[in-house]
């Protein structure tokens, strides 16, 4: 039997939920879209142990970004990845867009077909092969466009129950700050709730997340939800960024890397329940064998085990292993093979206290690649060639 811990006292804003739109959430947790990591099978993973472990799944999971113009094209693997549990609700799709016709014609597709029940907008890659072209992070400098494209996703979604979101960073740098205009611009042209990731394109996934910039589009924003992200890694974090900040929810990216039970415990943290004691090492196993499971339903069992690899080294983080275990796991490419590693690991051993804090990709700051003359006209129009591009969000 799993053992719990005290949860800490949530706020009031926390006890409500969280409404977007039509959309109202028991907790304001939303699961952030990772290229490669956020697929049906993660998400399945993450709302079974919030059942499991919290009672009801009671947050929002965004499935992977994907690119509006390939939505449209169907190109087969973006196609694939809009998929979606059978008792998924709400099913949340998260677009990469730059082009306000391509974003009016994804969004009306996605109603028109019944893709998902609500629409997240990406703009906040900072990787250099996307804002050198001008697309991600590098969008909402371009304020009018920006405007275009949050606009057009919301005039296909009119008159529906899909709301549109939008997320974004700070800036580029510190010395081209646009989180402040970009809530704004979202606000005015009909977005549901707006997210930001408290780092700049420049700081990428490095440093730490400068909060105080949540509380400011907290108190520039005033109408929808304002979501905040950035260095959230267990619940504490949580409860602590909604009280410093006055946002109305979180989003979290990398903290749970190799840890889909902490939705559970943010679940249970916000809703004043007692949190479940962290898995020890024999049902960390469990978990990533059903997660395997999962890939290799979706994928199927070759590329489902070439998956799991990447993720098998989040969840081994801080605990005795074994480094030829470890380079076992690294390279499994069967079910079975999966079965007779995981059955190797002492099952005993608890969840270690080094495996708390950042995981994933951190990397350094760095300056941002941009289009020439991208800086010299705030408000020009033009939609950047080439952009239209896959990407790893942001």
């Amino acid at each position: 039997m799993i053992g719990s811990l005290l949860a800490p006292a949530p706020s009031e804003t926390a006890r409500s939920g969280l409404q977007i739109g039509p959309l109202a959430l028991r907790s304001p947790v939303v699961l952030a879209p990772m290229a490669g990591v956020t697929n049906v099978a993660f998400r399945t993973l993450c709302r079974e142990l919030e059942v499991a472990r919290a009672g009801t799944v009671s947050g929002l999971y965004v499935c992977e970004m994907v690119t509006a113009r390939a939505l449209v094209e169907r190109h087969p693997v973006t196609m694939h990845m809009t998929t979606f549990a059978p008792d998924e609700s709400p099913r949340s799709l998260q677009l990469y867009t730059v082009d306000p016709d391509t974003t009016y014609a994804a969004a009306k597709m996605i109603v028109e077909e019944n893709l998902a029940d609500h629409i997240d907008m990406n703009f906040g890659c900072p990787v250099p092969k996307v804002t050198k072209r001008g697309g991600g992070s590098a969008i909402p400098y371009k304020r009018k466009l920006f405007g275009k494209i949050v606009a057009a996703a919301v005039r296909a979604t009119q008159g529906t129950d899909v709301p549109v979101t939008v997320k974004f960073r700070i800036g580029i740098d510190d010395d081209h700050h646009t989180h402040l205009d970009a809530g704004r611009i979202a606000e005015s042209e009909g977005a549901a709730a707006v997210a930001l990731h408290a780092r700049t394109a420049a700081q990428r996934y490095s440093g730490t997340a400068d909060w105080s910039q949540i509380a400011a589009l907290k108190q520039h924003v005033t109408t929808i939800p304002v979501l905040g992200n950035g260095d959230i890694f267990d619940a504490t974090d949580a409860l602590a960024m909604m009280e410093q900040t006055g946002c109305d929810g979180v989003v979290i990216g990398r903290g749970c890397l190799g840890r889909p039970w902490l939705f559970a415990e943010l679940s249970a943290a916000f809703n004043g329940r007692p949190i479940a004691t962290p898995p020890t090492l024999g049902e960390v196993a469990h978990i990533v064998r059903r997660h395997g499971e999962l890939l290799a339903a979706h994928f199927g069992e070759d590329k489902g085990m070439r998956d799991i690899r990447k993720h098998v080294a989040w969840y081994m983080h801080g605990f005795p292993a074994g480094a030829d275990l470890r380079r076992a796991l690294a390279l499994v490419k069967t079910m079975s093979e999966l079965d007779e590693l995981l059955g190797a690991l002492d099952a005993d051993v608890p969840f270690p206290e080094v495996a708390g804090g950042p995981r994933g990709r951190q990397g350094s700051p760095g300056s941002v690649s941009l289009p020439q003359g991208w800086l010299d006209d705030p408000d020009d129009l033009t939609v950047p060639t080439g952009a239209d591009v896959m990407n790893s969000g942001g």
